[in-house]
């Protein structure tokens, strides 16, 4: 996007605490009714939008999730929650190595729907685990005033960022490789 373009779009950032992303992975094998299908949310999201109602092609995304915030929201116990976590953060992200879970978007499909409500397509790069692939995301935003709500989900495969796939109780429980990422994002006008 050329500066003059970029000029012409309002700059927004993302509001932390009035956003939300959770990431819904399955669980399969013989002992899989006994499992959890593990739901982990991030509390640490930051970002940045450019955007404007009068040039919905141009708007871009730069979302960044710190891995370490992700956290378990399944009812189970402590034990097992941190449990959860630790395999989470060591062998299946490796936050030590791979600190943030990066979107950044910069092509987009978005047509005005009704009266402050846009639905879409959000063309972009996500950046997990130390690879960074394509990763296309429908999303519906509402305008209201100052402030933007993105609301929508995609899936992505594990192994397509070379996530180790993990399992317990001797492979009896094992989780799926497709995940399902949910997100429900507040951006609040730039002053």
């Amino acid at each position: 996007m050329t500066e003059a373009a970029a000029a012409e779009l309002t700059r927004y950032t993302v509001d932390g605490r009035g956003s939300r992303l959770t990431v819904t992975a399955y669980a399969s094998g013989m002992l899989s009714a006994f499992g959890h299908n593990p739901v982990v949310a991030a509390r640490e999201i930051s970002g940045e939008v450019r955007f404007s109602p009068d040039r919905l092609d141009a708007a871009t995304v730069q979302c960044r999730v710190a891995a370490r915030s992700l956290a378990v929201q399944n009812d189970v116990s402590d034990k097992d929650k941190r449990e959860m976590e630790r395999q989470m953060f060591d062998e299946v992200l490796e936050v030590s190595k791979y600190p943030d879970i990066t979107y950044d978007g910069s092509s987009t499909t978005i047509q005005s729907v009704a009266e402050g409500r846009l639905r879409g397509e959000l063309d972009g790069r996500l950046s997990l685990h130390g690879v960074t692939r394509g990763q296309r995301i429908s999303v519906q935003v509402f305008v209201m005033g100052d402030t933007l709500r993105a609301q929508g989900e995609t899936t992505l495969r594990q192994t397509d960022f070379g996530i180790k796939l993990v399992s317990a109780v001797g492979g009896g429980l094992k989780i799926n490789d497709e995940v399902k990422c949910t997100f429900d994002i507040l951006v609040r006008k730039v002053a």
